[in-house]
């Protein structure tokens, strides 16, 4: 069993100028300018941040809950073992490597692994 813990959300959009100003106006939230189609979301209410994004084709609409774990390829061998799909294989950023797969239900997940 891999542990993790939820540090993050990601709300894919096809319209997300539409959507940052949506929770700005409404609920407070601080939005970042986009980088790399993703704009950091502080949502100011002492709970999870996260961001807003246009939608890839895979996931036009919807919200993924990000999972940090020690290591992504275990957690992706374990989720796959377990019928969830890989979506989108490791990813290297700056801080950190993100995979997206969705689970045997079909929610759709991010994993984190900092570096």
């Amino acid at each position: 069993m891999i542990k993790s813990k939820v540090v993050s959300f990601e709300m894919n959009s096809q319209d997300p100028e539409k959507a940052a100003v949506f929770y700005s106006n409404v609920f407070g939230w601080t939005i970042g300018e986009p980088k790399w189609g993703y704009s950091e979301a502080i949502t100011n209410g002492g709970g999870i941040n996260g961001g807003i994004a246009h939608g890839p084709s895979d996931y036009p609409h919807g919200v993924r809950l990000h999972l940090e774990v020690d290591s992504i390829d275990v957690a992706l061998k374990e989720a796959v073992q377990n019928g969830a799909q890989i979506v989108r294989e490791k990813m290297e950023f700056e801080e950190f490597y993100l995979a997206y797969l969705v689970d045997p239900v079909g929610v759709g997940i991010g994993l984190i692994e900092n570096k």
